[in-house]
């Protein structure tokens, strides 16, 4: 049988329907086999509980991981207000979930309460990976990733997403099997035959020289250059944002659309060779008249550039992480994929926000399920760091 992946997509004004309806697609396509694994995106909108319920009462209480979304797509349809599951079914890949809470004080601790009854290995599946689902409000994405080598070893990949919340930037939720939990992390560990391929890739470019980080706390920086984080920012973005956006950033106001538009559309980036930049959204910044709140945290003496990107480079980029996929199948069979896709890109495409997905879809050829992310997650066996932003990151699933 090896490895088989199907999907669905479902929507209904009571959570627990859109949950059942969803997994039910899914299942369908799936034929015989067991469910091993159960993958849920779910809108904010709904009852997390009752959707997580009508999934399980379908896959057999399988394991389950997943988390709130700002807008979730299958291979089938993009779109919000949804429930977007996938079932794995294999002979080749084994599954173990955990759950942990308290990410937002001590992303140790959490991790460990995670894994604490996962393997340390099973005979026959020498490949290692995980998949992450966090709190996107937490502001510990970097510390997690670098967290993840202390407590689960550098014998493995990693590839997930920051759970979102429809931009509302209130609460976000993580699933693990029957538990819905806020301040928290999902986690499931693959054990396989063959390794899960992961590739990331964006489409953001400096308008900005460099700028160094004068003054931080954590995830919120204050001054840049010695001068309020904002007020450079809106200098930087001022002509860009005028000519592309038709936003006068000296007119914004706290907590309005224009200000998640120009958070979203200017980020940060952090040169780490070469032409490559590692992102870093503002998008938690609700104010304009100092700080900049991020989605990790930025020490002082980081040195950054403003970035932004056309919407062409957007789709280009996500089509770029698909053909990564591909170009390292070397010689096996996909069976799926998991794309987590940051918000970004959805604000930046709008309505052609379906263009990414399809470019994805056109590429791989397979099944897959993804939603918006607060953030992305992808590490290699070996790499010191694995936070991302205004990313497509892919994970796949060979048969």
């Amino acid at each position: 049988m090896g490895t088989k992946f199907v999907t669905g997509l479902a929507r209904d004004e009571i959570s627990y329907e859109a949950g059942k309806k969803a997994a039910e697609t899914a299942l369908k396509k799936m034929g015989s086999g067991k469910v091993n694994l159960s993958i849920v995106f779910s809108s904010y909108k709904y009852d997390h509980s009752e959707v997580i319920r009508g999934v399980r009462e379908v896959t057999k209480d399988a394991p389950l991981v997943g988390c709130s979304s700002a807008e979730e797509f299958t291979e089938e349809e993009v779109g919000r207000d949804g429930v977007a599951c996938a079932l794995i079914s294999s002979e080749t890949h084994k599954f173990f979930t955990g759950s942990g809470v308290g990410i937002r004080n001590d992303e140790t601790s959490c991790l460990i309460e995670a894994s604490n009854g996962f393997p340390s290995g099973v005979e026959g599946y020498p490949y290692k990976s995980y998949i992450l689902c966090e709190d996107g409000l937490s502001g510990k994405g970097e510390e997690t990733a670098i967290t993840m080598l202390g407590v689960l070893g550098a014998d493995m990949k990693l590839a997930g997403g920051s759970a979102s919340d429809d931009l509302k930037m209130e609460k976000t939720f993580t699933f693990t099997d029957g538990v819905v939990l806020e301040n928290s992390i999902s986690l499931a560990l693959i054990v396989s035959k063959h390794p899960v391929i992961i590739a990331v890739n964006h489409g953001h470019m400096p308008i900005s020289g460099p700028l160094t980080v004068t003054r931080s706390e954590l995830n919120i920086v204050h001054e840049i250059d010695g001068k309020p984080a904002f007020d450079v920012w809106k200098k930087c973005a001022r002509e860009d944002a005028k000519r592309n956006l038709g936003i006068d950033v000296d007119k914004i106001q706290a907590g309005s659309a224009d200000l998640a538009r120009l958070l979203t559309r200017y980020e940060a980036g952090l040169h780490v060779g070469g032409e490559n930049y590692k992102i870093r959204w503002p998008g938690l910044t609700s104010v304009v008249d100092g700080p900049m709140t991020f989605a990790t945290s930025v020490p002082e003496g980081t040195i950054l550039r403003v970035m932004a990107s056309p919407e062409n480079d957007q789709i280009a980029s996500a089509r770029k992480s698909a053909e990564t996929i591909m170009a390292n199948l070397k010689g096996r069979k996909l069976a799926g994929v998991i794309v987590f896709d940051c918000v970004v890109r959805k604000i930046i495409l709008k309505d052609n926000f379906k263009e990414a997905v399809n470019a994805i879809k056109e590429t791989v050829k397979v099944p897959l399920i993804g939603f918006e992310t607060y953030g992305e997650y992808a590490m290699e066996m070996g790499q010191m760091t694995g936070f991302h932003n205004a990313t497509t990151v892919i994970m796949a699933f060979t048969e």
